[in-house]
């Protein structure tokens, strides 16, 4: 019943920030009369605000159309690689006229990144994607809004997030680079550990970003939330089925507005602060400073529904049993592992002043996956960065990324050396075979 009432707020406040959007554009426009009115654009500013505050906020675009490889601008093109009911995975092609450019792009790492499904779209990630771009393939899974997926497609679990991380790899390859961030650290290393176990080949390195491996160290509020309400608090209280006005009307979801509303209430004076200086920035016309705020905000206030089975999931085996670094987590019946992991280097990440997950949740993972060699294990903390700041502004660009960056490139020269010295094994051989008895007879005479 929340889903439908909020849905009625949201038809009903419609027409009025669309009224606020005209009126701020009337005392703005500089045709209008009412511009050159005393207080105009303290009028103007005040009602942008409102249209703002009062939009519906819908998925941003990644508009990320060129980039730069090697001192070379080269174009980029959006491609689905696959796509599944719950999530498409991208792939950003880049092309260049330029053949020697083409050429080293093609030499170029794979790396997969796998976006959080947990109330951003995958466009948060538009400054991870962009970096990486400049020396890598790029890929990324990115989730459907569940209340966009008809209930035929049927429920989507914790478990099918794992099985759907596990096909994107063998689609790219083995020789692939996996980054998480956030959320899905948890079911990557899952993912990873169960084809280890299984004994199919595994990608050559895996980074971590600011996620929760380890809840129980350092908890935030978020973590604290999680931690202290009962699953069925959660069950009762968060889960709502989608309307009608919706293809997945009747699917039961964790709504992106209650999401938000989440968000917004762990640092309510931080926003209203950012808020009033937008307001302020308006009427000074301070353009930049505006069109951050509005960049920043596009983002941070479209969201999307979880699946209420993934979400439930999520609640009870990262935060309440804490499955995985207990050693108990099961998916159709295989034991999840992460000791079983032997080739694929890591890397873990962690934010100084981040929020949403709290020192050493993330570098947990290193005691988990002892399996992997210690020369191939690494940690990175960041300082003076929050959540966002450890994938996404200045700290990402010019701290973070050249982190990562090296991370991958040490493990990609590691197989580029190996497969070049397998080819150099066998040429002989093969050599060898081809060569007719007679000669091989003569050769061997004379040496």
């Amino acid at each position: 019943m929340l889903y439908q009432l909020y849905e009625a707020q949201r038809a009903l406040m419609a027409p009025f920030a669309d009224f606020a959007a005209a009126t701020a554009k009337l005392y703005k426009h500089p045709l209008s009369p009412f511009t050159h009115t005393p207080g105009a654009q303290r009028l103007s500013a005040g009602f942008e605000l409102l249209h703002r505050l009062g939009m519906d906020y819908e998925k941003p675009e990644f508009e990320i159309r060129s980039v730069t490889s090697g001192g070379v601008d080269v174009a980029v093109q959006e491609q689905i690689a696959l796509q599944k009911p719950f999530c498409r995975l991208i792939r950003f092609k880049r092309f260049s006229d330029d053949s020697a450019t083409l050429d080293k792009m093609k030499a170029q790492p794979s790396v997969l990144v796998v976006a959080p499904l947990s109330g951003h779209h995958s466009t948060l990630l538009r400054d991870t994607v962009k970096s990486l771009l400049q020396d890598h393939k790029v890929w990324i899974a990115d989730w459907t809004d569940a209340r966009m997926v008809p209930v035929e497609a049927g429920p989507f679990h914790l478990d099918d997030y794992i099985k759907y991380v596990q096909e994107f790899i063998g689609l790219i390859g083995p020789d692939v680079h996996v980054i998480s961030v956030c959320q899905p650290t948890v079911p990557v290393l899952a993912a990873i550990s169960l084809l280890a176990s299984e004994g199919k080949p595994t990608p050559l390195s895996m980074t971590m970003m600011g996620g929760p491996i380890d809840a129980r160290k350092s908890p935030t509020a978020v973590n604290n939330l999680a931690m202290n309400r009962s699953y069925e608090w959660f069950e009762n209280n968060v889960i709502h089925r989608v309307p009608q006005n919706y293809p997945g009307a009747n699917r039961e979801v964790y709504p992106g507005f209650l999401q938000h509303t989440g968000f917004v209430a762990m640092n309510p004076d931080r926003h209203a602060t950012a808020h009033y200086d937008y307001f302020l920035d308006l009427v000074r016309g301070d353009d930049d400073s505006t069109d951050a705020h509005r960049k920043f905000y596009d983002e941070y206030n479209a969201v999307l529904d979880l699946p209420a089975e993934y979400y439930l999931d999520t609640i009870k085996t990262v935060f309440q049993d804490f499955s995985l670094v207990k050693g108990t987590w099961e998916v159709d019946g295989h034991l999840v592992r992460p000791q079983d992991i032997k080739t694929t280097a890591l890397l873990t990440i962690e934010g100084e002043l981040d929020d949403i997950s709290g020192a050493g949740q993330t570098k947990a993972a290193h005691g988990l996956c002892t399996g992997v060699p210690k020369e191939r294990q690494f940690h990175y903390d960041v300082e003076g960065a929050g959540h966002y700041g450890i994938f996404s502004g200045r700290r990402w660009r010019d701290i973070v990324y050249p982190q990562v960056r090296n991370f991958i490139s040490r493990f990609e020269t590691e197989r580029v050396g190996k497969t070049a010295a397998a080819k150099k094994t066998r040429a002989p051989a093969v050599a060898a075979k081809k060569t007719p008895a007679r000669a091989r007879k003569t050769a061997k005479a004379t040496a």
